[in-house]
């Protein structure tokens, strides 16, 4: 029997960055001069074919460039997922999606904004897990995780209502945390487990903590965190 994955795989992580982050921004390689400000969508969401759906300002250089070539535009999405909580180290990773931009008549709800459709040719993750190139195929494929819209509640109750049962954690680590560690917070949160990083005169060390089983919601989550600090102060 094929055992059960105990991690996300790189598409799912591309896509919860992808899909939940709002520190994005476009690249338009062939816009001259650059943008002297980085260009961020107003809104933005993945649709079931993995394209990404970006709505910009009518004005922006983003939506000129778009409106006035021939052709699709080679364009780079860069995601950056920040932290939730305050944590030496705060950037926890990056996400690209490089690929073509066209515009979508008539997709732009809102007064003075437009709707571009960003195509992707080449996607690629660097976070905590390590760095990969992900298939256009298996970004569509993939699913954001199911505690991504609530893990920033999460880890910001943990760090300020439970750091007593957040540091005893390091009592389940196998080798050794931080020696004298000072600071134990809540870093990350997915289906498959929580990670802590600890924080002590001698630097920082990150411990990921497994659930028993993968969960699908916050509930489960719940459960699934009670048993973690049940299991360190036995």
């Amino acid at each position: 029997m094929e055992e059960a994955p105990r991690q996300p795989s790189a598409a799912e992580r591309a896509r919860t960055l992808v899909e939940g982050n709002p520190s994005l921004a476009l690249a338009v390689p062939a816009l001259q001069p650059a943008p002297t400000e980085p260009m961020v969508p107003l809104r933005h969401s993945v649709g079931p074919d993995g394209d990404v759906f970006l709505l910009f300002p009518r004005d922006s250089p983003a939506v000129r460039a778009v409106l006035r070539a021939d052709d699709e535009v080679p364009a780079v999405l860069e995601v950056t997922d920040v932290a939730p909580v305050a944590v030496p180290h705060r950037i926890r990773g990056r996400a690209w999606v490089a690929g073509w931009l066209t515009h979508v008549p008539g997709g732009g709800f809102e007064a003075d904004a437009e709707l571009l459709r960003l195509e992707p040719g080449e996607i690629s993750v660097d976070d905590l897990w390590g760095a990969a190139l992900v298939e256009p195929d298996e970004f569509a494929a993939a699913g954001p995780d199911p505690l991504a819209p609530f893990e920033t509640d999460v880890l910001q109750h943990l760090a300020g209502s439970h750091p007593e049962e957040v540091s005893l954690l390091c009592g389940l680590v196998a080798e050794p945390c931080v020696a004298g560690a000072s600071e134990a917070v809540p870093l990350a949160l997915d289906r498959f487990g929580l990670r802590v990083r600890f924080t002590g005169p001698d630097g920082t060390y990150d411990a990921r903590f497994d659930f028993p089983a993968p969960v699908d919601g916050p509930a489960a989550a719940r459960r699934a965190l009670r048993h973690l600090f049940a299991s360190a102060r036995a």
